[in-house]
């Protein structure tokens, strides 16, 4: 009974509103489907493509938030005056032919507070092969008294040096500058008071100087102490992506050498804003990763990603573990120098392990050429083990 009085009440309605015949019928409504169509798009559209840091996204997708923009390709930044110069002259240098050089010589760059405990050994280890090396010496506290004719008078300009900070960098820098003088110098080392030579001279000169690489440390650390360090005031140049972190005992080409001596606008960036006590609890070493991230900026493929210079970081300590007269041993030599893979460990919890077999110019060998942190109680020993530990590999 209801239902027919609800339908007669409607048509009753109906005839008081009842549209004149002469109106013409009822257009679709257009605006209403045009409004529909957009809301529905906006849905989809919202669904797979939701809004970043939006509680709206977690309500139409399952996918999570992502910004419109990461699925654009990404715009290339216009680069500064600044870096537009530097990278032509950095194109430069690496693009420029090797030049000839008739008697080319490694550069041996000393970076020391002050007296060398080793200079006999490194004494030994020159010998009878002179005009194929440099000897440079950076005493940054005292200057050393010297025994060894390629000591002697070897000193450069040198300047106080601070531990992880822009100084040890300019004292480096200052080394370069004072080798690089020298045309015939091809290879750069550089080397502290603490370092000893693992190999014979010319094992090291061949190694050095036909390697189609600079031995330039570098690789990724996620953790607080690689890419913890990273400031966002060293934008737009360096971006936290090409950070790295690396030991600061490279060997390097003379290219390489003379682009470091170029550069002044992301050695800038360093100096300013990669050093200790920058921010509460966040500390920065500029030599630990101004010529890792540069390099790995401008010449990825033309580095190791490892350091030729061996160092013991086991004790899981700020410095690292220094060898004392009893640890100098035949074994301890045998263990070093029978190393092919470097390795890295990330500063964050997952500790991870990166391990990389060494490679000469494509092709496994032995990766350190020298060592450190020995004890100047050492010398005794080294210069009784010297020739055994140094011939155990040939060239070949």
């Amino acid at each position: 009974m209801k239902k027919p009085q609800l339908w007669r009440f409607r048509m009753k309605d109906m005839q008081i509103f009842r549209v004149p015949r002469q109106r013409p019928h009822l257009r679709k409504p257009t605006w209403l489907i045009v409004l529909i169509c957009m809301v529905s798009m906006f849905l989809i559209f919202a669904y797979f493509y939701p809004p970043q840091n939006s509680t709206a996204c977690y309500v139409f997708s399952h996918k999570g938030c992502k910004s419109f923009t990461s699925w654009l390709p990404p715009l290339t930044r216009e680069l500064t005056d600044e870096e537009v110069a530097s990278r032509l002259v950095i194109r430069e240098v690496l693009n420029a032919p090797p030049s000839i050089i008739e008697n080319p010589k490694i550069a041996y760059m000393f970076l020391t507070p002050g007296a060398l405990p080793f200079e006999e050994l490194w004494d030994k280890f020159f010998q009878g092969h002179e005009g194929k090396f440099s000897v440079y010496v950076h005493a940054s506290k005292d200057r050393a008294l010297h025994f060894s004719r390629y000591f002697i008078n070897r000193e450069v300009h040198s300047e106080q040096v601070d531990w992880g900070k822009i100084s040890m960098v300019d004292a480096e820098r200052r080394l370069l500058t004072y080798a690089l003088k020298d045309p015939d110098n091809q290879h750069f080392v550089l080397l502290s008071d603490s370092c000893i030579p693992l190999r014979g001279f010319d094992y090291v000169y061949n190694y050095l100087m036909y390697s189609n690489v600079s031995f330039v440390d570098s690789f990724v650390d996620p953790g607080p102490h690689g890419n913890g360090r990273y400031s966002e005031h060293m934008l737009p140049e360096v971006e936290k992506k090409d950070f790295r972190k690396g030991a600061q005992w490279f060997t390097m080409k003379r290219k390489h050498a003379i682009i470091i001596m170029a550069d002044y606008l992301y050695y800038d960036k360093f100096r300013d804003y990669c050093r200790p006590g920058m921010e509460q609890n966040r500390n920065c070493y500029s030599d630990e990763h101004y010529l890792p991230t540069f390099f790995h900026m401008f010449d990825p493929t033309g580095i190791s990603n490892w350091s030729v210079t061996h160092v013991d970081w086991s004790e899981g300590k700020w410095h690292p573990k220094s060898y004392t007269a009893e640890d100098v041993t035949s074994e301890l030599m045998q263990n070093i120098t029978s190393v092919w893979d470097s390795m890295h460990v990330t500063s964050d919890e997952k500790k991870e392990v990166q391990i990389k077999p060494c490679l000469w110019n494509g092709d496994p060998r032995p990766c350190y050429l020298f060592a450190r942190k020995f004890l100047p109680g050492t010398l005794d020993n080294l210069m009784l083990l010297f020739d055994n530990y140094t011939s155990s590999l040939d060239w070949h």
